[in-house]
């Protein structure tokens, strides 16, 4: 509950806005489609250094509000840098991070009065932008319009979903005791310089009941 309602104070000060629609994954058969070619070909196409503009809508309860971020991801090393910022301009957080720690290196005193604040924001972040391929030893299952592997992680089990005119990553699932924990999932995908960038993703977090809505603005290398 403590990590919940740091992020409702994260987005008190911010404006609401509408939802940002993202046009559904096509159905493609892809009975024919051999796995693992999906995921290599994935894997190459999937840049591993870039910096990204985004718009973000934090949705709780039907509440919806909106920040401008700016993040800068080492994927290879598993590394970020994050800024976000108030439509006012007015910056409210600066943290960088890894696979194993995350450092705060500025918040507004409201965000880190209660709860892990920066644990929770480097947490989401790994989640949408690290581990987008399954390992070697993932169990594939196919279905008539997607591709699913699953694999052990932690406590639960990671389900990664193949789908749609691209055979991209259009899901990333996490279970514990058969219950849907969290899910990120991927719309819209843009190449540029020859590498792919879902233009929207909307992350849910059915535990602590909240969702961010991430729309790319800019892609800057």
């Amino acid at each position: 509950m403590k990590r919940l309602l740091i992020i409702l104070i994260l987005f008190v000060c911010l404006t609401s806005c509408a939802g940002i629609p993202f046009q559904k994954t096509s159905n493609v058969p892809m009975e024919s489609a051999d796995p693992w070619t999906l995921v290599e070909e994935f894997r190459d196409r999937s840049p591993e250094n870039f910096m990204l503009i985004n718009s973000i809508v934090f949705d709780y309860s039907g509440n919806k509000l909106s920040a401008l971020g700016y993040i800068k991801v080492d994927a290879k090393e598993k590394t970020f840098t994050v800024v976000c910022i108030n439509p006012m301009g007015v910056k409210l957080f600066e943290l960088a991070g890894d696979k194993d720690r995350i450092d705060s290196h500025f918040a507004m005193e409201q965000f880190t009065k209660k709860g892990n604040f920066t644990a929770t924001v480097g947490e989401d972040i790994r989640r949408v932008y690290f581990d987008l391929t399954p390992s070697a030893s993932a169990e594939v299952k196919k279905k008539k319009y997607k591709v699913i592997f699953d694999e052990p992680l932690g406590a639960g089990v990671v389900e990664y979903i193949f789908a749609g005119a691209g055979g991209h990553l259009v899901e990333k699932n996490y279970y514990e005791d058969n219950r849907l924990n969290w899910r990120v999932s991927y719309y819209e995908y843009r190449q540029k310089d020859g590498k792919i960038y879902p233009s929207g993703i909307i992350l849910d977090n059915y535990k602590y009941g909240y969702g961010l809505t991430i729309k790319l603005k800019e892609i800057k290398g």
